[in-house]
């Protein structure tokens, strides 16, 4: 392979963490692609992988070249489209991750517009709440909430997610509405139970002196958001969750909100996706789908 072909090979182990997943995407043998890289460490005089049995990672010479090599390459893909005079069709099969609720009451339906769009194009929708590794998984982008972890990922925020504190209005009517946030522990609590740690998630809020994490006393623990949105419409107590989530129940009256005044700063939604390379229309699509809704839900 020449020295172009030994860059692409680089790029796409680096990405993938796997020769054969590589080899794969390339459409060549693994060895094939794993004695290529071995050449290009050999004339650069370098090790740009730690390898196991199981998979390849990067040594921190091969993380500075695969960030400058991404550059590169994007450039000639950017170069090879313009040269085409046309952006690509949306075809192929786009794999995406999203947390679950949020992925079926908001993406899913984004994501039908782009298949009734695009005839030729294929969705493999992943919906969990864990985070999942792109690279590991050959995804082409997944959806996160909340500050994002990983700083090698290429992130795009396009959506606010916002807390709200809400209870039947039967509930209210039996037991009160709480004036502040010390009144809360008056009040039976449907709390979400974090499946990475057992313990019951915080309530947050906003008060005088900044965000205020609040530990309630659970009457009802669960491990699934829609569930805990029906307890709620069932009168079994207070419950905090994603305003995506009641949208259509607080506009019916089925639930109410609590202390609206103490709503904490909304937590940004963004796509993120494992290269700064120019991406694949299928990708462009999609991005330019969730761009939509900057302009429709603000923070």
């Amino acid at each position: 392979m020449n020295s172009l072909q030994q860059l692409m090979a680089f790029s796409h182990t680096a990405r993938l963490g796997s020769f054969a997943a590589a080899a794969r995407e390339l459409g060549c043998a693994p060895s094939t692609l794993a004695k290529s890289v071995a050449r290009l460490e050999s004339a650069l005089g370098v090790k740009l992988f730690h390898r196991t049995t199981r998979q390849v990672s990067l040594t921190p010479d091969g993380e500075h070249l695969y960030c400058r090599c991404e550059r590169v390459l994007a450039e000639l893909d950017e170069l090879q489209t313009e040269a085409a005079g046309s952006r690509g069709t949306v075809s192929g099969t786009l794999r995406l991750d999203a947390p679950q609720t949020y992925g079926r009451r908001v993406v899913l339906p984004l994501l039908a517009r782009l298949l009734q769009a695009h005839p030729a194009l294929t969705l493999d929708l992943r919906l969990r709440d864990s985070y999942a590794d792109l690279a590991r998984e050959g995804l082409d982008a997944a959806i996160r909430v909340g500050a994002l972890r990983d700083s090698s990922l290429v992130a795009r925020r396009f959506d606010w997610q916002r807390l709200v504190l809400v209870a039947s209005p039967g509930y209210v009517a039996a037991h009160g509405q709480p004036a502040c946030i010390a009144e809360l522990s008056a009040h039976a609590a449907i709390v979400f139970r974090l499946p990475s740690t057992g313990r019951d998630r915080t309530w947050q809020f906003s008060g005088p002196q900044g965000l205020v994490e609040w530990q309630p006393q659970a009457r009802v623990q669960m491990n699934d958001g829609e569930a805990m949105v029906a307890a709620a419409l069932a009168g079994c107590g207070l419950t905090q969750v994603p305003d995506n989530m009641v949208a259509d129940e607080l506009q019916s009256g089925a639930l109410v909100e609590l202390l609206p005044q103490c709503r904490p700063p909304p937590m940004p939604i963004s796509v993120v996706m494992p290269s700064a390379r120019l991406q694949p229309p299928r990708v462009r699509a999609l991005l330019a789908l969730l761009e939509t809704l900057n302009t429709t839900r603000g923070p």
